[in-house]
């Protein structure tokens, strides 16, 4: 395995996390990456040194075995420096990776204990809710009983107002007849009341004239009786005689 599908890997694996860690992550692989570089300019000095090296061991003059051999100790030699830095970068790489699970896991203590708290909010909210429920459910059903009683009443005090509409009605219907009959009657009373007025003044002046012809029959009478009474009153000696017997 290369150095690259190492840093792709390790990339992949941090970037499975949340947004804090991924941004964690992300410092942490820009470090690494700026310690790969160094390393591969580390590795790539060395070789240089290397190569500048074997030209010590000169190859000329050497039979085909010599030649093979120094070529496969120099490539072994390759690959043991090349082992070295990879596993000194994957130690590093182990190190921050170690470094940033403790952080995570301290992270993930953490937010399991913000976690709990919220469960228990959201214990004690749903506990709040369910009574609000259980409040609102009693209130539903009352106003639904208070709903059609008060249908029941509505109903009932509507007919009965119909009623007590038709019996007014009625009333005022009958009330408008007696007044009206009661004006023709007060009318005809009326009429007949001016009649007898005029009746009864008429009596009077009759009445009146009666008086007045009694009046001066009365006195008539009188005035004749008392000169009946002068003419036959008798003379005073006639009336010694009469005293004497």
């Amino acid at each position: 395995m290369s150095k690259e599908n190492i840093k792709k890997k390790g990339i992949s694996w941090f970037k499975s996390n949340n947004h804090s860690q991924d941004q964690l992550v992300e410092n942490n692989s820009e470090q690494q990456a700026a310690k790969e570089e160094q390393l591969l300019n580390i590795e790539k000095h060395e070789q240089a040194n290397a190569q500048k090296d074997s030209y010590l061991f000169s190859k000329d003059n050497q039979d085909k075995v010599v030649l093979d051999l120094m070529v496969s100790l120099e490539n072994i030699v390759k690959d043991r420096q090349l082992i070295l830095y990879k596993n000194k970068g994957l130690e590093e790489q182990l190190f921050t990776a170690n470094e940033t699970i403790s952080r995570i896991k301290q992270d993930l203590i953490k937010k399991e204990q913000l976690l709990q708290e919220s469960n228990k909010e959201i214990l004690r909210l749903e506990g709040i809710l369910t009574n609000k429920q259980m409040s609102y459910d009693q209130l539903l059903e009352d106003y639904k009983e208070y709903q059609d009683s008060s249908n029941t009443e509505y109903e009932q005090i509507s007919n009965q107002l119909e009623i007590e509409i038709n019996k007014y009605n009625k009333l005022n219907e009958e009330s408008k007849n007696t007044q009206y009959k009661n004006m023709l009657r007060i009318n005809e009373l009326e009429e007949v009341i001016r009649s007898l007025e005029i009746e009864n003044q008429r009596y009077e002046q009759q009445y009146q004239q009666i008086l007045d012809e009694k009046s001066e029959l009365m006195q008539t009478i009188n005035d004749f009786t008392a000169r009946m009474s002068f003419s036959f009153s008798p003379k005073p000696s006639t009336s010694n005689s009469t005293d004497s017997k």
